[in-house]
């Protein structure tokens, strides 16, 4: 699954260009924010997943010139690796620590985004973030043939980033 084809037309790039353009900014946030530099990424994108079992979606919409929404999903076992390395302590149980953590994390990434969107940023708003966990749960957001998703590893644990971009 993509972005429409119009939007990187639109925005005067290429699939590829921004597909980099995010991977660098997940890689700058993650490096920065969470201490984590050696975070490996599949070069090739991935099918946009809805039902998630024991993980923590954290998602920061964005509306203007662009309206969207940017998700983070982590399993539990690695959003407390996170939130520990952010805080520099250890968190060992799913508390509003994690939650405000990673709502943090898919903030940065989303302001990283929307500047790929405008020119300096200022025609796309982000949203306060929202985060969701449990041990089963769907997240649906707009239509998946819309949905822009790379995977990434940490510690041997996957997460995955997913943008959903709607054109009028």
């Amino acid at each position: 699954m993509s972005l429409p084809a119009l939007l990187y037309d639109q925005l005067g790039t290429t699939q590829e260009i921004l597909v980099k353009q995010v991977l660098k900014d997940v890689q700058e946030v993650f490096t920065t924010m969470v201490g984590v530099e050696d975070l490996l990424s599949l070069p090739l994108q991935v099918d946009p997943k809805t039902h998630f079992s024991n993980c923590i979606t954290a998602m920061v919409g964005f509306a203007g010139l662009y309206n969207g929404l940017l998700s983070l999903h982590v399993p539990q076992k690695l959003a407390l690796v996170f939130t520990s390395s952010m805080l520099g302590m250890k968190v060992s149980e799913i508390n509003d620590d994690v939650s405000d953590a990673l709502g943090e994390i898919a903030n940065m990434i989303a302001g990283s985004f929307k500047h790929h969107l405008s020119k300096d940023g200022h025609e796309v708003r982000l949203s306060t973030p929202s985060v969701v966990s449990g041990k089963e749960y769907m997240i649906s957001s707009g239509a998946l043939a819309n949905t822009l998703t790379l995977l990434f590893d940490s510690n041997d644990e996957w997460f995955m980033i997913s943008v959903v971009v709607e054109m009028d």
